[in-house]
């Protein structure tokens, strides 16, 4: 299971560090739910989800100012007591000294946002989300096309950046060549580049060449959900190919299905344009109309005719 710092994330999360505690850069958390302590505020700790972050919000705070002095004590003493991994105020909220002094007793974090609440704890689902998600790297390129996400995958030397290539020069966008990050997310599969190569793709012959600046700033982009992948494998002529498309295929990626689409290559063959049309064909499929089943059917229904003519 992946884990994330305290501090990596008070970092990602822009939040105001008010104390620290001794294991502030080492302490890990793997939970990506959080909890406001209400019930607990109210002296009720049965059951504490100790091990999410806590979040004190607006009516927090107003409740446990409305406590006398020595109850509120108890109170946070109770809470801040278990190993939990920080306590975070949103709305920008005053820390009592009390709250500070018992935060420092037990060795606790103590951190501030400016935030709403509601605002604050979606954002600490989507930041844990994507820091907490499952990731693989693999050798392919990473294109969006027609507004999809399309991962190319084959052998070294098969032709994926030069098909990225031809792809960036009719006007979609380049997100990764070689090397792709891969992460699972609620809403699918999402891929981007390494930072220390993005906009860069490698064609043998000439060399290294940047996108962005050869293309413009509408030439690549910084990640993309997955939606296909296109595999390339050189042209095999004892090899049967598929000539109808009737069968889908799937691969998986870190659990998900994808579809996928074996083109193979061969000198006169047109990648780039290959690629556009299976990307187009698949969008078609996805709103309900297959053209192998429509052809088909068709001619299944011609046959039925044929038949019944030469029956009567």
């Amino acid at each position: 299971m992946k884990s994330i710092s305290i501090a990596k994330l008070a970092e990602a999360l822009g939040l105001e560090v008010i104390i620290t505690s001794s294991d502030f850069a080492d302490r890990q958390i793997s939970n990506d739910e959080v909890n406001r302590p209400g019930l607990q505020l109210a002296g009720y700790l049965e059951g504490f989800p100790y091990k999410r972050l806590q979040i004190i919000g607006k009516v927090e705070h107003e409740y446990y100012m409305d406590l006398d002095p020595e109850e509120r004590y108890e109170r946070f003493r109770g809470i801040l007591s278990y190993p939990i991994p920080a306590i975070i105020f949103s709305h920008g909220k005053e820390i009592n000294d009390e709250i500070l002094k018992i935060g420092q007793y037990y060795n606790k974090t103590i951190l501030r946002s400016e935030l709403p609440t509601t605002k604050l704890i979606s954002k600490i689902a989507t930041v844990l989300d994507e820091l907490l998600a499952e990731e693989i790297t693999v050798h392919a390129d990473l294109l969006e096309v027609y507004g999809m996400g399309v991962l190319i995958t084959g052998d070294s030397s098969v032709g994926k950046s030069e098909t990225a290539l031809d792809l960036v020069t009719r006007g979609h966008r380049l997100v990764a060549d070689d090397v792709v990050d891969i992460i699972k997310l609620d809403t699918g599969l999402r891929g981007s580049c390494p930072e220390n190569i993005r906009h860069f793709l490698e064609i043998r012959g000439i060399g290294i060449i940047d996108i962005q600046r050869l293309y413009g700033v509408g030439s690549v982009k910084t990640s993309t959900l997955i939606d296909m992948v296109i595999h390339l494998e050189p042209w095999d002529d004892n090899k049967e190919y598929d000539r109808l498309g009737l069968d889908e295929e799937f691969t998986e990626i870190l659990g998900m299905k994808l579809p996928i689409i074996n083109v193979p290559v061969k000198p006169g063959r047109n990648v780039a344009m290959i690629v556009e049309v299976a990307i187009r064909n698949t969008r078609q499929k996805s709103l309900g109309y297959n053209a192998a089943i429509e052809l088909n059917n068709r001619l299944i229904e011609d046959m039925k005719k044929k038949n019944e003519e030469a029956n009567n």
